[in-house]
Formats: C-alpha cells, sequence, structure tokens
C-alpha cells in the first residue's frame, strides 16, 4: 500500500509504490506530484486506469540529488537543469550556485550592517553633536563606443547630486529635463525634515512632464508609434549630514564606508523581481533578453512610485551614483577598488569611465562621486 493508501499493483514488484518511493528518497508524495508535473521526476509508470504513479529503483539517486539540492534552496529549474548534466557539469553547476549564494549572503549581510548603522546614528542623532559635513563631487558622462545617441545625464554640485537615463526616441531630453527639474533644490535653504519631501515633489514634476509634453503638442515630441519615452532618476539631496535618497529605474547608489562598498538601491526592473522571487539567478539576468525592462521610471504613463530614504553621512564616505552603463559592464569589486583608491571624485568618475570604455562601453554611461569630508 503506497502514501495514498493505495495498493501497488501485484505483477510489477520490481517497481515502487509513491509511498515506498517516497520513504526512501526522503521526499514527500505531495512533492514527488509536483516534480511529475515539472518533469523533473516524471514516475516509470502510471497504471493507465488508477493513475497509480510507480518508480524504479534506478531513479532513487536522481530523487536524493534533487532532495539535496532543495536542501540547499535551489530553485526547482535550475535542479532541473543539473539533473540533466553529465556528473562533473553538475559538480561544477552546484559549486558555481553556492557561490552565488554565499555572494548573495555576503550582499544581504552588508546590507543589514548598513541599516544597522543608519539607525544607531538616527539614535544617537539627538545627544551627540553632527560633525559639520563639506562635500566633494564630480560628474561625468560618456556616449560609449555602440549607441547612436547619448540619452545619460548627470549632475553634482553643492547639495545635489543626480543621475538619470533615458529611453525611447527622445530619451536624452527627457534624462536633461529630470536632472533641470531637480536643480531648482540648489538654492533652496531646506531642513533635513523637508529634504524627501521637496525631493518627491520636484521628481513628481519631473514625472508628469512627459505627459504634458505629449499633451502639448510640440513639434519635437515622438509619435507614440515610435515608442514610449521616459528616463530612471537616482537622486541625493543634502542638508548638513542628512542625505535624501530618490531612487526610480535602475540606475544606483552606492556608498562606500569602513565595511565596503554597499548598494543602497534595489532595481526596479523585470530581471530583478525575477531574481527576487528566485526564478532566475543573477548570472542568467546579465544575458537576459529582457535585462533592459523597468518596472518603474519616469514617463508620465505610468504610477509615480519612487523608493524613498534619508541616509546618516560621515566624514570619509564616498557615494557613487551611476546609470547601469556602468554596472552592466564594471564589476562591483573594481568599482569599490576605484572608490577606494581614487585621490579625489575627479579621479574616480574619469577612471570609472575609462574602464567602462575598456570593457566595450556597449551602452551610455553616467557616473557622479561624492566625496564626504569634516568642514
Amino acid at each position: 500500500m503506497d502514501g495514498d493508501g493505495r495498493t501497488a499493483p501485484c505483477d510489477d514488484g520490481a517497481l515502487l509504490t509513491i509511498g515506498a518511493f517516497a520513504r526512501a528518497s526522503r521526499l514527500s508524495p505531495k512533492a514527488l506530484r509536483l516534480y511529475d508535473e515539472l518533469g523533473l521526476l516524471p514516475p516509470a509508470h502510471v497504471d493507465p486506469h488508477s493513475g497509480y504513479r510507480h518508480y524504479a529503483p534506478a531513479q532513487l539517486e536522481r530523487a536524493r540529488l534533487v532532495a539535496w539540492l532543495r536542501r540547499l534552496g535551489m530553485p526547482l529549474a535550475r535542479i532541473r537543469e543539473v539533473c540533466e548534466l553529465a556528473p562533473d557539469a553538475a559538480a561544477l553547476a552546484v559549486a558555481a550556485y553556492w557561490a552565488q549564494v554565499e555572494a548573495d549572503t555576503a550582499a544581504r549581510r552588508d546590507l543589514a550592517a548598513f541599516l544597522v548603522d543608519q539607525l544607531e546614528r538616527k539614535n544617537t542623532a539627538m545627544t551627540t553633536p553632527h560633525t559639520p559635513l563639506t562635500m566633494r563631487c564630480a560628474a561625468l558622462t560618456d556616449q560609449g563606443l555602440v549607441r547612436p545617441a547619448h540619452q545619460d545625464a548627470a549632475h553634482a554640485g553643492p547639495r545635489l547630486l543626480a543621475v538619470a537615463d533615458g529611453y525611447g526616441p527622445d530619451g536624452g531630453r527627457a534624462a536633461k529635463a529630470a536632472i533641470e527639474a531637480l536643480k531648482g533644490l540648489e538654492d533652496q535653504d531646506l531642513t533635513s525634515a523637508d529634504l524627501l519631501g521637496a525631493l518627491e515633489e520636484a521628481a513628481h514634476r519631473a514625472h508628469r512632464a512627459p505627459r504634458a509634453h505629449r499633451a502639448g503638442g510640440d513639434h519635437r515630441a515622438a509619435p507614440a508609434a515610435e515608442g514610449t519615452t521616459g528616463c530612471t532618476l537616482t537622486a541625493l539631496l543634502r542638508s548638513g549630514t542628512q542625505l535624501a535618497l530618490l531612487h526610480v529605474g535602475d540606475s544606483r547608489a552606492y556608498v562606500l564606508r569602513d565595511s565596503g562598498l554597499l548598494q543602497i538601491t534595489h532595481d526596479h526592473s523585470l530581471v530583478q523581481s525575477l531574481i527576487d522571487e528566485g526564478r532566475l539567478t543573477p548570472e542568467e539576468a546579465a544575458s537576459h533578453p529582457q535585462r533592459a525592462q523597468l518596472l518603474r521610471s519616469l514617463d508620465g504613463a505610468t504610477e509615480f512610485a519612487p523608493d524613498l530614504q534619508l541616509v546618516e553621512a560621515r566624514p570619509g564616505e564616498r557615494y557613487l551614483l551611476c546609470t547601469d552603463g556602468l554596472t552592466g559592464v564594471v564589476p562591483a569589486e573594481t568599482i569599490q577598488q576605484v572608490l577606494t583608491a581614487a585621490d579625489g571624485p575627479d579621479q574616480a568618475v574619469r577612471e570609472l569611465i575609462r574602464l567602462a570604455r575598456e570593457a566595450g562601453a556597449p551602452d551610455n554611461v553616467a557616473c557622479v562621486v561624492a566625496e564626504m569630508t569634516g568642514a
């Protein structure tokens, strides 16, 4: 009798019932049914009348491998790929998967350390006098070596840092307009309490601009049939030691501090959502055909939904804002080395652009680097 309470056919003694196979493989009958549906572990025989599943003893090795890989947390789609490989290739695939798990764990550990640090800073902010800060910064963009037009924009000023990555037939102008919408904040004497609201409102104006522009019938606007126009936007606005961060799209913001280089934004892209759901690995995302598809942007047509947060800055920290033309070709480890070794922001942005071009620069590139120093 199997795990469903059903009796196995007497003439099929060489096969195991689903219950016996479940006990031998340490997989539940429910899991075996799922793996059958996914084509991962189909039974050797299914009774055409009763639908009872039976498994061959030779399938136990594959079943145990599936069980072990599930204990590692490997996604089912990737387990199916590993199971189809020869032993040597499967071993390499498992090693590569675990290396990525360790890298992802390290990244989450760094993010947790960043969040702990930020919360501790907020806790001591009211009792510890702030160290006055000055900010040295530089911005640089490059068309790259492949794209026929330059659609990235960047700004580095006394209070505002921003990058934007345009897309569509009028993406270059959309990116520049987004930056221009924020530049007025340079002249406003904002307190830390006003930072996020002022930054969000300025970005909201930039978000509405493409829709108003199309409604106005400007002769320079591209027809809708030619494609949607919009841009990403990542910006930092400073007041004293407080930094307001606004982020929409897949451009990024990083901070270099004692704990290393930390990414403090989360990509609003299709591939990132698939990674978050465990349906795609970071390696697969790099070559995914829809890796450029955004889930959020400034385009006047979709909901305005930026990520917003306050960051407490300290002397010695360096901040990087960049478009995916940099992060798509220059590894994070190399970026950290550049930010650590550079004499200042100007040298850092030049070196980062140079490395992107050395890597082929298939996309436009924009980056801003800022260094916090004690006044």
